[in-house]
């Protein structure tokens, strides 16, 4: 190899040539970027909630091959607005009405940008004390806002499909004498065959998680729901006897408080009872629905969550959190600890005996400092600025869903809870469900078609189902009432 370069550069050439982006050239880009994502930020409005690109666009606008030099900062810039741009879903539109649209808040986005600046990583208390005692606190006071109990020990992941595969992982742990731990699950011929419970609307990070962990799919059992699409609790009860009677072990119940389909609430206290009653694990999955609880008449919503044993919230789901940003909270975090613990020595320090180490609760080393975004919301707009956001947007969704009631060619298909209305057009005269469902598809087909705006469906029975969600922080009645317009008038063009 020839050195003879590196030989000639004396110490600040080798600075410039091997370094990183010089001061003065970060400082500069760096205001340049925080006035484009404040300028977007305040035009988003006026663009496209979606874009109009076809499948492989924007891989074929770039080079197949990496760059071999360097290439100017000036010029990433601006592939970002002629490359990656016309590419965007515009999740911070207040015309995203589809899936649970999260809105990334100002304080929030510094609080992701401080977050990258410092580059921690809070794998143990020493490798970064802020890092685990900030999420400590920060997650005291959600608890507090959100009605837990104190006892109620929580941390940060990513997203609830991770922390419901911990908290489901855990349960698994609380059966001791199974010693899975130790020995596994593979070719034990005297294991039995371990059970997880769901609703039919519980999310599909449940099977995930129980495919992930060795169950398998004959590992799941989901119970049925009523009318409200809410878990049965008799079913469940008899579920489980006839589960205990065919040599099988019950050991978790996953519980949903907003499923994703129509956010329907699962009757906790009910499911508490029994799972108290058979030594079964209490996962509740609060990640959307959860949040409500912040308002103090919305409460109701997590009546007896105090009794589950794993609980997961995602304040990126709506309040105002860039993704990614998930709360799991337990009763039991020494099982929790139990299940996940692995202590290498280069990773031992003199303090493991009094503090918290992040990294033993769970599967992820790594552990960034995502706390930082959530102390800035929670700072920046308080109990209450939070609290008036989320009953706007309360407001809004009953306020669209009694639009829907009144017009004769549209139904309400399912309660609103939260901030998601599920609905139809249901035309006089027209009964066929067949028919109804290729309607409803057509017509959200053509809503979106637009690009003004933004739904999602889902299917509830065999009834195709439109879901408009209200979430975001900029979103006014009148947007809503922009799209139950556009709506009505789309239906007209589609009906003979």
């Amino acid at each position: 190899m020839d050195t003879s370069v590196n030989k000639n550069l004396d110490t600040q050439e080798m600075h410039v040539a091997l370094g990183d982006m010089p001061t003065d050239e970060f400082r500069k880009f760096g205001h340049q970027l925080v006035d484009w994502v404040a300028d977007y930020l305040d035009t988003v409005e006026q663009k496209p909630v979606l874009p109009s690109i076809h499948p492989g666009d924007i891989i074929r606008s770039l080079p197949s091959l990496p760059p071999q030099t360097g290439e100017p900062m000036q010029q990433i810039l601006a592939d970002v607005d002629r490359i990656i741009m016309p590419g965007m879903t515009h999740w911070n539109h207040p015309r995203f009405h589809a899936y649970f649209n999260s809105s990334a808040s100002g304080p929030g986005i510094l609080g992701e940008l401080l977050s990258a600046g410092l580059n921690a990583n809070g794998m143990v208390w020493k490798s970064c004390p802020a890092v685990s005692e900030l999420e400590e606190v920060t997650l005291g006071w959600l608890r507090q806002m959100l009605g837990l109990p104190k006892e109620y020990w929580g941390m940060i992941l990513d997203t609830a499909s991770t922390s419901t595969l911990h908290g489901i992982a855990a349960a698994r742990e609380s059966l001791t004498d199974l010693k899975t731990r130790e020995r596994g699950m593979a070719g034990r011929s005297e294991l039995p065959r371990l059970r997880v419970y769901l609703s039919d609307f519980a999310h599909s990070s449940v099977e995930k998680a129980v495919i992930t962990l060795g169950f398998g799919m004959d590992g799941m059992r989901k119970v049925a729901v009523d009318e409200k699409f809410c878990m049965r609790p008799e079913a469940l009860a008899e579920a489980i006897a006839q589960d205990r009677r065919d040599g099988m072990r019950p050991f978790c119940v996953v519980a949903t408080v907003g499923t994703t389909s129509c956010t329907s609430i699962d009757p906790i206290p009910a499911i508490a009872d029994i799972c108290e009653r058979e030594k079964i694990w209490l996962h509740v999955d609060a990640a959307y629905g959860g949040s409500a609880a912040i308002v103090p008449e919305m409460r109701w919503v997590l009546e007896g969550c105090d009794r589950a044993d794993s609980f997961v919230v995602n304040p990126h789901k709506w309040m105002f959190v860039p993704v990614d940003l998930s709360v799991l909270y337990t009763r039991k975090p020494d099982i929790m600890r139990r299940a996940f613990s692995l202590v290498p020595e280069y990773l031992r320090t003199a303090h493991d005996d009094v503090v918290h180490n992040l990294m033993d609760y769970g599967v992820p080393l790594g552990r960034r400092f995502r706390a930082l975004k959530l102390w800035f919301v929670l700072r920046y707009f308080g109990w209450d600025g939070l609290a008036a956001r989320l009953r706007e947007h309360l407001r809004i969704a009953q306020v669209f869903k009694h639009w829907v009631e009144a017009d004769p060619d549209f139904e309400v298909l399912a309660p609103v809870h939260f901030g998601a209305v599920c609905f139809r057009a249901h035309p006089k005269g027209t009964d066929d469900e067949v028919v109804l469902n290729k309607l409803n598809e057509d017509l959200i087909n053509a809503v979106n078609g637009s690009r003004e705006t933004f739904l999602s469906h889902t299917k509830l029975g065999t009834r195709y189902t439109i879901r408009m969600v209200i979430g975001h922080l900029k979103t006014r009645e009148s947007h809503a009432h922009q799209v139950w317009e556009q709506m009505q008038n789309e239906l007209k063009k589609l009906l003979p």
